[in-house]
């Protein structure tokens, strides 16, 4: 019996994962103020979370830690449950426009339990707004 091997997905760590598929909830803020609401696996980052659904974060350098593309704006209780960024994730972070104190690299972010429907805004790329003074309106 011959076996077909899908080529087009790679296997999450957990072999099974379908992405886009999940028990955990992931919202995304676009820079234009739309909220995407998808589902995710434990083990699963951020960057391959937004890319299974086509939301649009860039991960240009493919999650090596070499570039700032996958920014993502975290509510600062999200942000206060993740492990401290490593030297060179904050490097990058210096690098990505629009920094706030509670940027992380979308790479980085590995959904667990615990961060169960996190919010990231996604920053806007262009420079006319004004969003190192940024507040989230309360809701």
């Amino acid at each position: 019996s011959h076996r077909h091997f899908s080529r087009t997905s790679t296997a999450q760590h957990g072999g099974t994962a379908k992405a886009g598929s999940g028990d955990l909830t992931v919202n995304f803020i676009t820079p234009e103020g739309e909220t995407i609401t998808v589902k995710a696996n434990e083990g699963e980052s951020i960057l391959d979370i937004a890319h299974a659904n086509e939301v649009e974060l860039e991960g240009a350098c493919e999650a090596s830690l070499a570039c700032s593309t996958c920014h993502v704006i975290l509510e600062e209780d999200v942000y206060n449950k993740l492990e401290e960024p490593s030297d060179e994730e904050n490097d990058m972070l210096d690098l990505a426009f629009g920094l706030t104190e509670t940027s992380r690299l979308g790479c980085q972010i590995i959904m667990s339990k615990e961060l169960d429907g996190i919010t990231c805004r996604l920053p806007s790329a262009t420079r006319n707004m004004a969003v190192d003074g940024f507040k989230p309106k309360p809701h």
